[in-house]
């Protein structure tokens, strides 16, 4: 009798200390355990990072990291951290944000506009993934890169093509650059190859004017139509004489060093530079700057017209008059002169 209240009293025991290790496990498990009031937080995990760093971000959003910890290390998280941007959502319990954070990294949306220059570039994209702006600049110029690609550093900046890109956060330099020109090489398909070939241009050379027309005139509306005064030059061999070039060579001299150039002046017209498209006939070497896709289709789909100037039109900011013939084209120079004179606009 005595040993079956000892057997009974152990038994009892054993199905307390189960039922207290299975309350254990599905708090630790099932329950709720988000601290936060917005519906979703986010974890930013940096390659090479270790539980703690991890633990270090949950810890506030979390209202038991104990809890939290016991689990991580029961599933082997601890060891098996990996980088990227990660969701947690409102009232998740351990187990699914162990589960999220270790297999559903989150997309992101990766946009660039119309940077300047590589530089630019690399600043802007170090703001929206894990790689920083040196290791991005180290990629985009890798001499290996180029060679293998057979790009050259003067048109690096056109396989870049203006838009809006889904890339995970811990992309790496490399990763972008690769994905870029994958990108590149997409939107350079047969069609747009093919009207490169009919206006007598290869596809560098249309990024290249591309980048001109671009900087004349951000009216997509009125790119087609200054690409047309450029293409009506370059038939004739008439000097293209594009103001942005003259500024572009500018820019390289430490005189105009972080400087802004409002007015293009006759001093700017005798800069020695493969680049002073006044001084020189046809294209440039390279891009002054990055394209959008509305100015390299507004080359592709140039307006066939009879114009060989323009001018800035002082009365519709952003807008340009068009000229057939010289003299009118310095009468609309001149009223735009002294539009810029009037503001006080002198350099």
């Amino acid at each position: 009798m005595y040993i079956k209240k000892i057997l009974w009293a152990i038994a009892l025991i054993g199905i307390v200390i189960a039922a207290f290790f299975a309350y254990y496990v599905y708090n630790a498990m099932f329950s709720p355990n988000t601290a936060f009031n917005n519906e979703e937080a986010y974890i930013y995990v940096p390659t090479g990072s270790s539980y703690n760093d991890v633990r270090e971000q949950l810890e506030p959003l979390l209202n038991d990291i104990d809890a939290f910890d016991a689990l991580a290390e029961r599933k082997k998280y601890n060891t098996n951290i990996k980088a990227g941007k990660y969701i947690i959502k409102k009232g998740m319990n351990n187990n699914d944000i162990i589960n999220s954070i270790r297999s559903k990294n989150t997309p992101i949306k990766v946009a660039f506009n119309n940077q300047e220059s590589l530089e630019k570039l690399a600043g802007r994209i170090a703001t929206q993934i894990e790689a920083d702006s040196t290791s991005l600049i180290e990629a985009f110029t890798n001499k290996a890169f180029m060679f293998s690609t057979g790009i050259q550093e003067k048109d690096l900046l056109g396989i870049f093509v203006p838009n809006s890109y889904e890339f995970f956060w811990n992309t790496s330099g490399e990763q972008f650059r690769d994905r870029m020109l994958k990108e590149y090489n997409t939107f350079w398909n047969d069609s747009r190859k093919n009207k490169a070939k009919a206006i007598g241009l290869s596809p560098n050379e249309v990024m290249t004017l591309a980048s001109i027309v671009h900087e004349e005139s951000k009216q997509a509306s009125e790119q087609p139509r200054i690409a047309g005064v450029y293409m009506n030059r370059i038939r004739i061999g008439m000097p293209l004489q594009a103001d942005p070039t003259l500024k572009f060579a500018a820019y390289q001299l430490p005189k105009y060093k972080n400087t802004v150039i409002k007015r293009v002046l006759n001093v700017h017209k005798e800069i020695e530079s493969p680049y002073n498209t006044y001084k020189n006939a046809g294209l440039p070497p390279g891009l002054i700057a990055m394209p959008d896709i509305s100015a390299i289709d507004a080359v592709l789909n140039y307006e066939k017209h009879k114009y060989l100037y323009f001018a800035a039109d002082a009365k519709r900011f952003g807008f340009h008059k068009f000229a057939k013939t010289l003299s009118q084209h310095n009468v609309n120079a001149r009223e735009y002169q002294r539009y810029l004179s009037s503001q006080g606009i002198n350099r």
